[in-house]
């Protein structure tokens, strides 16, 4: 028996070699862990469950079968992440490169497959050169067999990923499904083509950064939510995200022990200019309600007119959408409708309550805009506002005009609770805009169209562009102090906190995608 263990043991260490202690060396020399080093950082200390340690690819094309290193290539388990348990794959690129066959295919499968079953989130580290080509058409195959199950587990359980390297081809897909995508400044990619395909298609010279680095797809594409400067830092950053969402679509979302007095002030009252064109950071406002410390903002750099992220209030999370007015105004386009629409299907597919800031002027007029499909894309955030079931709370704190109002969780797609700030300013448009429309042959013939100009604009001001008029109409539920939001968001929370909603028999909407 000894003797048999000590050939198991044998097997087992061999197998954490990976592609030997030459490529380890390699994968160090450019700034990077391998994929257990990277588990094990990740995970709570002692908890990593490994499966499949000692599978081997079948294939024989190419020699192939005279190298077959145990595990193939990924590291698959379950393990815990601050005492809650979840499962974990992760590509090692000292093994052909991290690139996906047969057998790799089968333990990402086995390990979503069990992750779907026991509704506990799925990690994936990606680092891989892609389709393994010696295995054809079955890498292909298991490309797909992936996908699909990112497809099943999408508003199941929550699916986080880590690009830590390469990641070409059909490997990018996957990740795309997944709700969150973290990246590595300098050492991870994702892109479909490389840069010498397209310099061999279209002539285009362009460097792996410029075209697929992780600030450009978390400013430029949208495609990646965090650039991080160094893979623990990403990992860290996973553990924070983890810690606002549930397990599972069926579970609420955690509450931690509150460590910020429910009853304090907001401590925003002179954050928001008087003068309604004067810009201000709306995180200012955020971090000033939420639990002290507690936001975390998500997709920081692209689409930076619209603010996403995640807080707390009294201990309870909550998904935040704000309006940004020192971008743009606040205005809302394409890629803010884009990211602010996904954040919210996400929320609501996991029961975490949203809470929305709204300052917007509207939409953001221009050619390219119209051309682009503003239309298209600025319903997508209407309807992903107007499907969600979880709790919806809404200040107003300054401008909200047009469309942009109706869209930003109005009272009209039914929120459980608006409010607005003394500051806010309810209207079809902005009064300049309105007086030029509305007094355009009066203002013609004055005799100091400017002074009559600035006139009738400060009478509709005074007439319409004020939370007044809604609150009478009760398309706001009150209208507040600043310093009062705080605990009146808690206290609503908590009213709101058996919220249950009856929706029509239907296999699915058609968002306009």
């Amino acid at each position: 028996m000894d003797e048999k263990t000590d050939k198991l043991r044998e097997r087992k260490a061999e197998a954490r070699k990976g592609g030997g202690e030459e490529r380890i060396e390699k994968q160090h020399e450019k700034g990077k862990l391998t994929a257990r080093e990277r588990v094990d950082y990740f995970l709570d200390d002692g908890t990593f469950q490994e499966f499949d340690m000692l599978r081997k690819h079948r294939s024989t094309n190419f020699d192939m079968d005279e190298n077959r290193p145990a595990g193939d290539g990924v590291v698959t388990g379950y393990g815990e992440v601050d005492g809650r348990k979840v499962f974990v794959f992760a590509h090692d690129f000292t093994v052909f490169g991290g690139s996906l066959g047969e057998v790799f295919a089968e333990k990402v499968c086995k390990v979503m497959d069990r992750a779907l079953e026991t509704g506990a989130p799925i990690i994936g580290l990606n680092d891989s050169a892609g389709a393994r080509i010696q295995e054809g058409v079955n890498s292909l195959a298991g490309y797909a067999d992936i996908f699909h199950r990112n497809q099943k587990a999408s508003g199941v359980v929550p699916q986080i990923s880590a690009i830590m390297g390469p990641c070409a081809g059909g490997a990018v897909y996957s990740p795309a499904i997944t709700d969150f995508i973290f990246m590595v400044e300098e050492t991870s990619h994702m892109m479909i083509t490389g840069p010498e395909v397209i310099k061999t298609v279209t002539g285009e010279e362009v460097t792996f950064e410029e075209l697929g680095g992780a600030k450009t797809h978390t400013s430029k594409s949208g495609v990646a939510d965090f650039a991080e400067p160094a893979e623990e830092q990403a990992l860290d950053d996973i553990r924070r995200l983890l810690s606002y969402l549930p397990q599972n679509n069926v579970e609420d979302p955690p509450r931690v022990e509150p460590w910020d007095d429910p009853e304090r002030d907001s401590n925003v009252a002179d954050i928001v200019p008087d003068q309604p064109q004067k810009p201000y950071d709306i995180v200012d406002v955020i971090d000033g309600v939420v639990d002290e410390g507690s936001f975390f903002e998500c997709a920081e750099g692209y689409a930076r007119n619209l603010v996403t992220g995640f807080g707390r209030l009294d201990g309870r999370s909550v998904g935040v959408v704000a309006n940004q007015p020192r971008v743009n105004a606040g205005t809302l386009d394409i890629d803010a409708s884009l990211k602010g629409a996904r954040f919210v299907r996400f929320c609501d597919a996991f029961n975490i309550p949203i809470l929305t800031f709204v300052d917007v002027p509207g939409f953001m007029p221009g050619k390219d805009q119209e051309h682009g499909g503003i239309i298209k894309h600025g319903a997508k955030l209407l309807y992903a506002y107007s499907e969600a079931t979880v709790p919806l709370m809404t200040v107003i704190t300054r401008k909200a005009y047009g469309g942009a109002y109706d869209v930003m969780a109005s009272k009209h797609l039914e929120a459980d609770v608006n409010y607005a700030w003394p500051t806010a300013e309810i209207a079809v448009m902005g009064p300049q805009g309105a007086v030029n429309i509305l007094y355009r042959d009066e203002l013609a013939d004055a005799d100091d169209v400017e002074a009559r100009r600035q006139q009738l604009i400060d009478e509709y001001r005074e007439a319409f562009a004020n939370p007044y008029t809604a609150a009478e109409q009760g398309f706001v539920d009150d209208v507040l102090e600043p310093a009062d939001t705080r605990r009146r968001l808690i206290a609503d929370l908590e009213m709101l906190d058996s919220k249950r909603t009856d929706q029509p028999s239907r296999k699915h909407g058609n968002i306009p995608l």
